[in-house]
């Protein structure tokens, strides 16, 4: 049986709209987030992905293509440079980052279907204040 990637969560920390998200993962093609510790499970989460909360809501994700540590002894966990859009999912806010399993990730929207066409991470995470979604 083969394991799927495991994934990770993280506050998209200083982005304004998911635009501007978007824009910063394709300025470059060198794209990392850094962290103080390697994750124990590092090796399980190379083809997996960093899912981006914004706005209390699980919003996109950015493939893990590897980790390398740098020379101050911090981590940075290498990204590919896109940012594929999901089914917005609320989830709270955290510091530093947190596994995702599979099972629990959001799907990516379908072929055709843009940000505008689904419901704002604010009122995803109002729903589920209320347990509606």
């Amino acid at each position: 049986m083969q394991c799927m990637p495991l994934s990770m969560t993280k506050v998209a920390f200083g982005a304004k709209s998911i635009d501007d998200l978007r824009q910063r993962l394709e300025a470059r093609p060198d794209i990392f987030a850094s962290t103080r510790y390697l994750p124990k499970r590092h090796q399980e989460m190379v083809g997996g992905s960093l899912y981006w909360i914004f706005e209390h809501a699980l919003i996109g994700r950015t493939p893990i293509t590897g980790f390398a540590q740098r020379d101050d002894g911090r981590w940075n966990i290498h990204l590919e440079s896109r940012l594929i859009l999901v089914e917005p999912r609320a989830k709270r806010a955290h510091q530093g980052w947190r596994y995702l399993d599979e099972q629990d990730a959001p799907p990516d929207l379908a072929d055709g279907v843009v940000e505008g066409d689904v419901m704002p991470g604010r009122l995803v995470r109002e729903l589920a204040k209320l347990g509606l979604v």
